[in-house]
């Protein structure tokens, strides 16, 4: 990101916060000028408010203030330059997308819009303070979505090499809880900090050898995304980990913390919390129908549709055959050429509207006309089965896991490189 006169700006803010005359009240002290903005002293204390009390509710130990204070001045100066590139591309979340979010959140947790609100304000959050949150949190993840996650591909090749790598090593369905610190080295450090870089990783370390609480250290050291979380990456199947990490969890016992790990990013040391295994089978119910179609338009009425299929409906009663008038009559281009079969389909595969019915009929049973987006159906089920969808579902939730690698790891990278592209200038007040 290019700053239009980046050091007369920064001049200007200096003066602007010095120079107060006697009779009038200081200025807000600048503590961090971020590109062509800044941070003040009441914006961090605001977040350092909120992050203690987090931590409190996470029963995580709060570091010393100076630490902490780092830790989030970090975090705001990332966000800082993610909101500033939004802006930069006229990425704007009005009022409306906005109330909707937060009537979900509501309806999540099982309140109404003013019984969250009571709690928030119990919580000692301000009811604007965290609309404005939500809106900066939804602002981040569109800027991320075009940015990065828009441009991730994993290609079937990828996810059949996944799934057969998966068999050869086994353990595919399990499931490790991380705890992750990182010790960041910028992307352009010569020697001497990447070396300064290691030792502080080792003294790390060591402090977690010799039993120091790791969501204390990672609270307090590290720089990875979740290190106000206490460094917790949450549950993730082998295939969610990072790349990096994935060889090396799956030596590692429970409680174990693994040896420094060196990438492009930095320092990484790891704690496996827990492991867990899920072999369950995974069996559908599917049903094997056909139906025809009729679409609405300016020249066929929802009553002539209907009344349509009513006809076609009474033929195949009296012997037509079923296929035959799909292929006649059908406007489903995609079916009626096998007349109107749809083949075996599972739960979600088809709209509710039809499902509903269609899973109300017996085998060989004939429905009545009924109406979806699409227009006017009959739909007769011909067969039902148990199936055993479990490696079609290895391959489903490879691609979803490799996707999700793939996003973290290139966030990681982005995010990186903005910051190093950025002019951050942190002072001492």
């Amino acid at each position: 990101m290019v700053l239009r006169d980046t050091s007369a700006f920064a001049a200007l803010l200096i003066m602007m916060s010095t120079a107060v005359p006697a009779a009038m009240t200081p200025l807000d002290n600048i503590i961090a000028i971020v590109n062509d903005d800044v941070i003040t002293a009441t914006e961090l204390d605001r977040e350092l408010a909120d992050v203690r009390q987090q931590l409190r509710q996470q029963n995580t130990p709060v570091p010393a203030s100076d630490v902490l204070r780092k830790q989030v001045l970090d975090r705001m100066v990332s966000k800082r330059i993610q909101l500033q590139l939004a802006d930069a591309n006229h990425i704007k979340i009005d009022d409306e997308a906005l109330n909707r979010a937060i009537q979900n959140i509501a309806a999540q947790n099982n309140m109404s819009l003013s019984a969250m609100r009571e709690a928030l304000l119990q919580e000692g959050y301000e009811f604007e303070a965290y609309r404005e949150n939500i809106r900066t949190e939804m602002t981040l993840a569109q800027l991320r979505q075009r940015q990065v996650v828009n441009r991730i591909v994993v290609t079937d090749q990828e996810v059949d090499e996944f799934v057969e790598a998966q068999a050869v090593q086994g353990g595919a369905t399990d499931e490790y809880r991380l705890s992750h610190i990182l010790i960041v080295v910028p992307e352009s450090a010569n020697v001497d900090t990447v070396d300064k870089a290691q030792k502080r990783a080792s003294d790390v370390l060591a402090q977690l050898r010799a039993g120091t609480d790791f969501a204390q250290l990672a609270v307090s050291e590290s720089g990875g995304q979740q290190a106000l979380q206490g460094g917790d990456l949450g549950w993730r199947k082998s295939g969610q980990l990072p790349t990096l990490f994935s060889g090396i969890v799956t030596t590692m016992k429970v409680g174990d913390v693994s040896d420094l790990i060196r990438s492009a990013s930095g320092f990484h040391i790891i704690k496996l919390v827990d492991k867990r295994t899920n072999d369950d089978r995974h069996v559908v119910s599917q049903t094997h129908a056909r139906h025809i179609l009729i679409k609405t338009n300016e020249l066929v009425s929802n009553e002539d549709a209907r009344r349509r299929l009513e006809q076609l409906q009474m033929r195949i009663q009296q012997g037509d055959d079923f296929a035959e008038l799909a292929r006649s009559h059908s406007d489903d281009a995609t079916n009626s050429a096998n007349g109107g079969d749809l083949g075996w389909v599972k739960p979600g595969d088809l709209v509710p509207a039809f499902e509903e019915v269609m899973n109300g009929l017996k085998p060989n049973q004939l429905s009545e006309p009924f109406r979806t987006q699409f227009g006017w159906h009959i739909v007769q089920v011909l067969d039902r089965r148990d199936y055993d969808d479990t490696e079609d579902l290895k391959k489903t939730r490879a691609r979803d896991q490799l996707r999700q690698r793939k996003i973290e790891e290139e966030t990681v990278t982005w995010l990186r490189q903005l910051r190093d592209e950025a002019y951050v200038e942190i002072r001492s007040n």
